[in-house]
């Protein structure tokens, strides 16, 4: 079994689902099931993916769940995006960096383990 707490790119991942709770904090009520929902289930999914892929045991299990992670990390890009354009963030820079250094470390990762040999052994 893989040690996530070991991987930059699930440090990275909480860090940004803890920032993004933070900002969603201050949204309108009227977005609590809407964006805010959205936002932290998406935030929420990409150290969860991370966690859970280094829980697998075959490489190619552990890549679909990285696959999966970089997914919710591009979606909460996107939500960031949408919420600042909304009005409801107002300096989007810490999110912004956070998301593209954990895109970066989790896309390298990603590479790295489509290079190496795959195989089923934990």
């Amino acid at each position: 079994m893989r040690d996530h707490t070991k991987l930059r790119a699930f440090e990275l991942a909480d860090q940004l689902a803890l920032l993004v709770y933070r900002q969603t904090a201050h949204f309108p009520r009227d977005e609590i099931f809407g964006l805010v929902s959205q936002m932290r289930r998406a935030a929420i999914s990409v150290p969860s993916n991370i966690v859970e892929g280094c829980a697998r045991h075959t490489q190619a299990d552990y890549l679909r769940f990285l696959d999966i992670a970089y997914g919710s990390l591009r979606e909460v890009e996107y939500q960031i995006s949408l919420a600042h354009r909304l009005g409801y963030i107002s300096d989007t820079s810490e999110l912004n960096g956070i998301t593209i250094e954990a895109a970066k470390v989790l896309t390298g990762l990603i590479r790295s383990l489509r290079r190496s040999p795959r195989s089923n052994r934990p």
